[in-house]
């Protein structure tokens, strides 16, 4: 019995000292800084999260998550209370995000910022600030799934009925006219073979020509040089034009001269005979109109006139 009650007490004594190593780590390993609560709103669900999940800031341990309730006073809402180094820079333009370690599912609260400077978020137990909550990576895959899975159903359907019995027709007639036209642009190659075997005859008459084009250019090139030097030889000082510009001046001037002594002196005289000869000619018509009246005035002389009106032995005809 002695020896039974020694070994109980060993027993005792052994676990009541294993006790206090547990406790004495727990109260040497326990975490004294004073953290800055902070809390989430969300209506977002929050797949893997639990108590205790490490909070995150970039990727850096800041804190921890206290506890997740639902908001009594918003139904739906769920609230994740923080527990946040207080040298963690929270500011106004933080926002949370869940994030995921590995493969395991096991979540946890990552914080990032939209900007840098922003001013500090202050938070107290009094009056605990709030962090959005924003959509995740898993979040957004899912929203995006949906959306890619309604597209693909469309897709489906489009295509189900691109493949009806009647587009099948379709479709077959055109690919038999596709066909028909490969054939038909099989041929082109067949009736441009003349006009191939021709390229070598056309290139060199095409370089014929283009060897006369050359020597036309050239033969007009130095036309142009001697038509410049033409034209510049004729424009020198006392060169051709400027020798008959003088001619002209003074062939001018004589014929000037020439003038003004017809107009003093011989037109005058011309005038005067042609008066003469104009007198003379009414004189030859008076005789002529006079022997043809009275021819035998040319043997028996002309006779006495007749007498006019007013004159002596005047006598008015007769109707």
């Amino acid at each position: 019995m002695e020896n039974r009650s020694h070994a109980l007490m060993t027993g005792f004594f052994t676990i009541a000292l294993l006790i206090a190593a547990v406790l004495a780590g727990i109260w040497f390993n326990r975490d004294r800084v004073e953290r800055v609560p902070y809390r989430i709103g969300t209506t977002e669900s929050i797949p893997g999260l639990n108590p205790q999940a490490t909070v995150r800031y970039r990727g850096l341990e800041v804190g921890r998550v206290d506890d997740i309730s639902f908001n009594p006073e918003i139904t739906g809402q769920i609230v994740i209370r923080l527990s946040v180094d207080p040298e963690a820079p929270v500011t106004k333009t933080t926002f949370a995000s869940l994030g995921y370690q590995g493969v395991t599912g096991i979540a946890f609260i990552q914080l990032d910022d939209d900007k840098t400077g922003s001013p500090r978020l202050a938070s107290d137990k009094n009056q605990v600030a709030t962090i959005p909550l924003r959509p995740g990576l898993l979040d957004q895959l899912e929203k995006r799934g949906l959306v890619i899975l309604n597209k693909t159903e469309e897709i489906t359907a489009q295509l189900g009925k691109l493949v009806a019995p009647g587009n099948q027709k379709i479709m077959l007639d055109a690919f038999d006219k596709i066909g028909k036209t490969a054939e038909a642009y099989g041929q082109i190659p067949k009736q441009l073979e003349p006009t191939l075997k021709r390229l070598p005859q056309l290139t060199a008459n095409a370089e014929q020509s283009m060897a006369a084009f050359n020597a036309l250019s050239a033969s007009a090139a130095r036309a142009v040089t001697n038509y410049d030097r033409l034209a510049t030889s004729l424009q020198a000082p006392n060169g051709p034009i400027e020798r008959l510009t003088q001619t002209v001046d003074r062939v001018g001037g004589s014929l000037e001269g020439v003038t003004r002594d017809l107009e003093l002196h011989t037109l005058p005289h011309v005038v005067a005979m042609t008066d003469e000869a104009r007198t003379s000619l009414r004189a030859v018509k008076r005789t002529a109109t006079s022997l043809s009246e009275r021819p035998q005035g040319l043997l028996f002389g002309a006779g006495s006139a007749s007498p006019g009106p007013g004159e002596p032995g005047f006598v008015a005809p007769t109707k």
